[in-house]
Order: C-alpha cells, then sequence, then structure tokens
C-alpha cells in the first residue's frame, strides 16, 4: 500500500477527533488539512505518517499545539486582540479533554495518547481520570433519542440516565421525532443515521435544527461514509458498536460547546 493510501485510510477518524476536538466540522477539517501541508513541506514528517495512526495524529497534534501558542501569545498586543483572543481560546478544548477524546472516540492506549500529546503516561492518565470527573460535575440537559433499534435505545437511555441527564423522548422514526420535538426542545440530541422506516436520522436532525441549535451525536456503524470532507457533515460521531465511555466522552465534549451546529 503507497503512503497515500495509507494517509487516506486514516484520514475519515483523524476528521472525526479533529470535529471533536474544535466542535466544527469547518475548523476541524481545516486543522486536518493544515496537518497534510505540513507533512508534504517536511520530508521526515512524511514518511513518518507510513507507521500508523500515531504519528498522523501526532503530526496533527503539533500543528494544533502550535495554533493553540499562537492565540495565547496574541494576548498581548492589545486590548482588542486580547479580547479576541481569550474568546478563541475558551473555545479550544483543555488537554485533559483531548487525553479523554484519544483514549476513548479514537481507542488509542494511554502509551499512545502519551506519544501522541508528547507527554509521560502518568499525565496522560491522570488528565484522563480529571475529564471524567468533569464529566461528573457537568449540568444535566434533557436528551433526545432517535433509534430504531430497542436494545440500543435502552441502552443509550440507561448511560444518559447514569450521567445525570433526562430523556425527553425517545424516537424510530423522523416522524416520532418530529412528535416529540413538538413537545418539548432537546438540550441534546443522539441520533441513529438509519431508521425503522427507511427515513433518515440527517433528516431528522435539520428539522430539529431548524428550530433552533441543538447539539447532536450520531451514532452510526459507518463513520468513514459522513467523514469525507467533501459536503457539510456532522461534527460529532460514534461508531456502532459503541463503548459507553466512547459516549460519555462525546456527549461531554458536545454540551462543552454548547449549542454548536452538527452540520455545516
Amino acid at each position: 500500500m503507497s503512503l497515500g493510501d495509507q494517509v487516506a485510510a486514516n484520514l475519515p477518524y483523524l476528521r472525526r477527533y479533529a470535529r471533536a476536538l474544535t466542535g466544527s466540522q469547518q475548523t476541524g477539517d481545516a486543522f486536518v488539512r493544515a496537518t497534510l501541508e505540513a507533512a508534504l513541506a517536511d520530508d521526515a514528517l512524511k514518511q513518518s505518517l507510513s507507521q500508523g495512526r500515531v504519528p498522523l495524529y501526532k503530526a496533527f497534534n503539533k500543528v494544533w499545539a502550535s495554533a493553540y501558542l499562537e492565540v495565547a501569545s496574541s494576548e498581548d498586543a492589545g486590548s482588542d486582540h486580547e479580547t479576541m483572543a481569550q474568546d478563541r481560546l475558551r473555545t479550544i478544548t483543555p488537554l485533559n479533554r483531548q487525553a479523554l477524546l484519544l483514549t476513548t472516540l479514537e481507542d488509542f492506549s494511554i502509551p499512545e495518547a502519551a506519544e501522541i500529546m508528547d507527554m509521560d503516561t502518568a499525565d496522560v492518565e491522570t488528565m484522563v481520570q480529571e475529564a471524567v470527573e468533569e464529566i461528573d460535575r457537568e449540568s444535566a440537559t434533557s436528551v433526545l433519542i432517535i433509534e430504531d433499534e430497542p436494545l440500543i435505545s435502552m441502552q443509550l437511555e440507561d448511560l444518559v440516565r447514569s450521567l445525570g441527564h433526562e430523556i425527553c423522548g425517545t424516537a424510530a422514526t423522523r416522524t416520532q421525532a418530529q412528535e416529540v420535538v413538538a413537545e418539548r426542545t432537546p438540550g441534546l440530541v443522539l441520533a441513529d443515521i438509519q431508521l425503522a422506516d427507511g427515513s433518515s436520522g440527517l433528516d431528522a436532525v435539520d428539522d430539529i435544527l431548524a428550530i433552533g441549535s441543538v447539539p447532536v451525536i450520531f451514532i452510526t456503524a459507518y463513520p468513514e461514509r459522513l467523514l469525507t470532507g467533501d459536503r457539510p457533515e456532522p461534527t460529532y460521531l460514534v461508531t456502532k458498536p459503541f463503548q459507553e465511555s466512547t459516549v460519555r466522552a462525546a456527549i461531554s465534549q458536545a454540551l462543552f460547546f454548547g449549542s454548536s451546529r452538527p452540520i455545516g
């Protein structure tokens, strides 16, 4: 397999991480493009990408970290610049959440995450624990579950309630989702892509977003189909079959960015 093919195979998952990290498809995909551009300009970096996902994510992390430092240093450039920098800094995912996303959403081991973040393994392990503790302290919201498989729906209900949130409704079709939202607007949506009657979870979510901006997490068995970067696509994607820790981290990150739209 050529280097280009190897990188291409891993790009959908790097996009998933970048979007969750930034809370935006547009911003996340822009950081992925910047990573590839950096690799093209540096032969040693480019060749390192042949070693798999870890070097690719490590290259991304360097681009991400340099952007963080650039924003931070601009705080000294004057009051207007300081205000703008502080606003941008508030949207940057803290290190402990980065560690959590790497070890849950992306399923890296603690040592792999440590290599990606260029940190000690013990520090990354501590950060992951801190992030989990933050989740336990998050404010509760109401959650709509759009899922046509009853067992998965029940699993998600149990998970959501264990995090301290309430269920405002469940739906197996686009029409049922419309009925739930007509009664109450949720604070968060968990949505499958393919629904029972052949309708789309994407369309059901579009109906909700036409009413108001609500954070949305899509759960699908084929995430790579929605991580091409070629069109408006979801920001938060969890792969089926899912681990509870992955859903917990995705919920936490979606709520961290509040009302960020999942598409566009």
